[in-house]
């Protein structure tokens, strides 16, 4: 790799920024704890497939078009 090209320039700018930093590795692990939280175990949880539980299999693009086209007015 040439040492004055582009893609090098921002590996080493991001290299040497993340071996000098002490703090910023425990705050970055912070964050990636944090992210996998939120994405891996509260979805799991509280956020169930509702299109699976509603709509038969095959049917979801029929079941969301239906529920999207409910009139404007109400009864």
């Amino acid at each position: 790799m040439k040492k004055d090209g582009f893609w090098y320039r921002v590996w080493d700018l991001y290299y040497d920024g993340f071996r000098n930093m002490t703090l910023g590795k425990t705050l970055w692990a912070i964050i990636l704890i944090k992210l996998f939280i939120m994405f891996a175990i509260l979805k799991v949880f509280f956020f169930p497939n509702f299109l699976k539980q509603h709509a038969k299999k095959g049917q979801e693009a029929e079941y969301v078009a239906k529920e999207l086209s409910l009139p404007l007015t109400p009864p």
